[in-house]
């Protein structure tokens, strides 16, 4: 099964990193309060950053390498990497 790690921009301008497995799910979860308890009260959120994996545990690998970045490192990232959305099935 193919998993996604992201980066995503809350309304409050904090960055939150996680892993799915449905990209375009798991944001609009996100969105509707659904997702994880950080993005709940800092809702609506937008999609910064992702990398696609051919396994989770490979997306959950990247997710804790992410987590591990100063939010500096993190903007670096966002600004090398310009997001291409992922095409719809």
């Amino acid at each position: 099964m193919p998993g996604y790690t992201y980066i995503v921009e809350c309304a409050d301008g904090t960055l939150y990193t996680g892993w799915t497995n449905d990209l375009e799910k798991r944001i609009a979860a996100h969105n509707a309060g659904r997702g994880a308890k950080y993005t709940r009260s800092r809702g609506p959120v937008r999609l910064r950053y992702y990398e696609a994996f051919a396994t989770k545990e490979e997306a959950q690998r990247r997710e804790w390498e992410l987590k591990q970045l100063s939010r500096a490192q993190k903007l670096v990232l966002l600004a090398a990497q310009p997001l291409v959305l992922p095409v719809k099935k």
